[in-house]
C-alpha cells in the first residue's frame, strides 16, 4: 500500500510535507537559532538577518519560538490519533467475533461517545486534572475514537461473511488467528484512512486549545499560542499570524491529502488502480506496422 501511494503526485506530496513537520517536531528545538523563552527590548521588530521573522511583543525571536512550538503541536496531534486508534479499532474488531453483549456494550459506548462535543471535554478535563495537553489529548483521543469503531467494524462485518472466514471458524481457529490472518489486512485500509484524517483533526484540536491558552503553561511557545499572541498586534505587525496559520493549514491539509491518497489506492478503487497502471505498462508506445501485401498480375 505504501508503494501505491507513492505512485501518486498527491501521496508523495502529503508525504514529503509530513515527513518536514515531523523533522520539526524532532530537531526544530535545536535548530532554533536563539532562545526562543529569552526576552529583549527589541519588540516588534521587522524580519532582519538576526530575526528572519521579527520579534514578538516581548522581544522574543518568532522564528526561535515557531520552531520550538512545533514539537507540542506534533505530538499532541500524535496522542490524539493513536489514543482513538487503540480505543475504537479494537473494540471494533472484536465486537464482530465476541458475542452480541459485547456488541451491545460496545455500541452504546460509541454512540455515547459521539454525543460528547469534544472540545468543550477537553477543556473540563484540564479544568478537572490541571493544565496539561497530554492529559486533554488522550482524552480528546477517546472521545474521538467511534470514528475508528465504525470503520473497523464495518470492515470487519464485511470480511467475516466470507467464505474462507467462515471456514476457519468451522475448522476451530482461534479469534485472535482469524483477526490477524485474515482481518487485520481487509480493515488495515480503511484504518490507515481514518488515521491520516484524525491526525489532521488532532492538529486543529491542538491549536484551537493552545489558541485559547489551554493545555499549556506560558510562555512555552505553540503554534496556536504563537497566532493568538500575534493577533493581538496587528497594527504593528499585520504578517505576524502568517507564518503559524500556515503551517497549522498546511499540515491539516497533507494529512487530509494523504488520506486521499490511501482510500484512492485501496479496495476495489486500488486494484483498478494497479490494474490500469499495468495495461498502461504492457501497452506498445506504437502499434506494429501491418505487414504489406502486393498483389499479383
Amino acid at each position: 500500500m505504501v508503494r501505491r501511494v507513492l505512485t501518486l503526485t498527491s501521496g508523495r506530496i502529503a508525504v514529503a510535507i509530513l515527513a518536514v513537520i515531523a523533522l520539526l517536531a524532532v530537531l526544530g528545538p535545536l535548530l532554533a537559532p536563539q532562545n526562543p523563552l529569552a526576552t529583549s527590548d527589541n519588540t516588534l521588530a521587522a524580519a532582519s538577518g538576526s530575526h528572519w521573522l521579527g520579534t514578538d511583543h516581548l522581544g522574543r525571536d518568532t522564528f526561535s519560538r515557531l520552531l520550538d512550538g512545533s514539537r507540542v503541536s506534533v505530538l499532541g496531534s500524535l496522542e490524539v490519533a493513536l489514543m482513538a486508534l487503540v480505543v475504537g479499532a479494537i473494540p471494533g474488531i472484536l465486537s464482530v467475533y465476541l458475542g452480541r453483549t459485547f456488541e451491545w456494550i460496545t455500541l452504546r459506548l460509541a454512540d455515547t461517545l459521539v454525543a460528547l462535543p469534544f472540545l468543550l471535554f477537553a477543556v473540563a478535563v484540564i479544568a478537572l486534572l490541571g493544565n496539561g495537553i497530554t492529559q486533554a489529548m488522550l482524552v480528546t483521543g477517546a472521545l474521538v475514537s467511534p470514528l475508528f469503531y465504525r470503520v473497523s467494524r464495518a470492515a470487519t462485518l464485511a470480511v467475516a461473511r466470507s467464505p474462507y472466514v467462515e471456514a476457519a471458524i468451522v475448522s476451530g481457529a482461534s479469534v485472535g488467528w482469524i483477526v490477524r490472518r485474515h482481518v487485520w489486512v481487509k480493515v488495515l485500509p480503511p484504518i490507515a484512512v481514518a488515521l491520516a484524517q484524525t491526525i489532521g483533526v488532532g492538529f486543529i484540536i491542538v491549536s484551537s486549545l493552545t489558541f485559547l491558552g489551554i493545555g499549556v503553561q506560558p510562555p512555552e511557545p505553540t503554534w496556536g499560542g504563537l497566532l493568538a499572541s500575534d493577533l493581538g498586534y496587528l497594527s504593528y505587525q499585520p504578517w505576524a499570524p502568517v507564518a503559524p496559520a500556515l503551517l497549522i493549514m498546511i499540515t491539516v491539509w497533507a494529512a487530509n491529502l494523504l488520506a486521499d491518497a490511501i482510500r484512492d489506492v485501496s479496495g476495489e478503487a486500488g486494484h483498478a488502480f494497479v490494474n490500469n497502471r499495468r495495461a498502461r505498462a504492457n501497452r506498445p508506445d506504437r502499434p506494429e506496422a501491418e505487414p504489406v501485401t502486393t498483389g499479383g498480375a
